[in-house]
């Protein structure tokens, strides 16, 4: 990320599942200067209450509501946490999908391929707003 960061102005990361943990990471407060200038993820999975007290960057999350890698519990929390981070964030909620839906969802189910247009659509916004915005 180093590397990429001294390549270019503005630096974005969107990981799904797993890559949702890896983008708390590189969007911690912990790094100066900061590795990215915002993250986006969808259900991230393996995110812990630590990573979550320390991101730096503003964040998108796109919770499923059938997730079991990224519990109520852990929404509850992140829900709590990160409005009083100082950053910018945006939580989306897609009811009647489950984990995957953003990079597995069944094109031929009209809600898990209406869930994946809108998780597209989302974070081409997002992205847009803090690299180019």
């Amino acid at each position: 990320m180093q590397a990429l960061r001294s390549q270019y102005k503005r630096v974005g990361v969107i990981g799904y599942c797993y890559g949702g943990w890896s983008s708390f990471r590189l969007g911690s407060k912990s790094y100066d200067p900061p590795l990215v200038d915002c993250i986006s993820t969808a259900h991230p999975t393996w995110l812990t209450k630590e990573e979550i007290d320390d991101i730096g960057v503003p964040v998108q999350i796109l919770a499923p509501e059938f997730d079991p890698a990224f519990p109520l519990e852990m929404k509850a929390y992140a829900n709590s946490v990160i409005p009083t981070k100082g950053v910018q964030y945006d939580y989306q909620f897609f009811p009647e999908v489950e984990h995957g839906f953003a990079t597995r969802g069944n094109p031929n189910d009209e809600k898990e391929k209406r869930a994946m247009v809108r998780g597209k659509n989302a974070q081409v916004a997002w992205m847009r707003e803090w690299l180019h915005g």
